[in-house]
């Protein structure tokens, strides 16, 4: 689901980035950003870095349902490959379990307050001293796809590669310089057919570089384990292996 601007655990012992938070301890993006840069002050993000110490930067964003052990979990996973994962709290500590619940938090969140979060939690992800210098990799769930594919668009120094899991975006991506991969799930409640083609279409036709994929007999939410009526294990795994392999090609220097 879409934003607004679009369509559609405790960190491990020794793992959290040290320069900005302490172990078992969420860190702060404010604590993050540059006090003299003219951005307002954020919220608090999960932060993980790769037993290596350093690696390139990806930003995570969640869905509807928020900041999420599945998310936390997914950002573990990415430092298991190597990378710096970034996660920053879009409802500012709240998340629910129930679709009600979550188009609640959907329909009060602060729209130019998670804009304002979205691009500083990417510039403070690639100030980090622990973040491989130049581009960082986006990846978003759902409504947190359309803002992966908004930050793409608005602020192309920033992402050189953006992953899109059930989720769209209705901007022109002209300015974006960004390489794109999506997955789509083949039957899909919340993002329709028409929006997945038009976005594949503008991508191709603006000249970026696109890799999108449809996932037979799944729906949306079809890659998060605590979506049990809809998880697909089969699925999910082969998107994961297709993401790490992408953001490698993409950001590894």
């Amino acid at each position: 689901m879409g934003p607004g601007v679009g369509r559609a655990g405790a960190a491990r012992r020794g793992r959290v980035a040290r320069p900005v938070g302490h172990p078992g301890r969420t860190p702060s993006v404010e604590a993050m950003t540059d006090d003299s840069a003219p951005r307002r002050r954020a919220g608090s993000a999960y932060v993980v870095a790769p037993d290596a110490g350093t690696g390139p930067g990806v930003l995570v964003l969640h869905s509807w349902w928020g900041l999420t052990t599945f998310v936390r979990q997914w950002c573990d996973r990415l430092a298991d490959e190597g990378f710096v994962a970034l996660a920053p709290d879009l409802y500012a500590g709240e998340s629910a379990d129930r679709p009600d619940e979550a188009e609640q938090l959907l329909a009060q969140m602060d729209v130019d307050r998670a804009a304002d979060l979205v691009l500083s939690s990417a510039g403070a992800l690639r100030d980090l001293p622990i973040t491989d210098d130049g581009p960082i990799g986006v990846v978003g769930f759902s409504m947190g796809a359309s803002w992966g594919l908004w930050l793409a668009a608005r602020a192309p120094e920033h992402v050189g590669a953006s992953v899109a899991y059930y989720g769209t975006q209705g901007i022109p991506l002209d300015d974006a310089t960004s390489a794109f991969l999506g997955h789509f799930a083949e039957r899909d409640e919340l993002v329709s057919d028409d929006e997945v083609v038009e976005l594949e279409a503008h991508l191709h036709l603006v000249g970026k570089a696109v890799e999108f994929h449809r996932y037979a007999g799944t729906g949306h939410w079809f890659a998060e384990e605590d979506r049990p009526a809809a998880y697909d294990p089969g699925a999910a795994a082969l998107a994961w292996e297709r993401t790490v392999r992408f953001l490698r090609h993409h950001l590894d220097r």
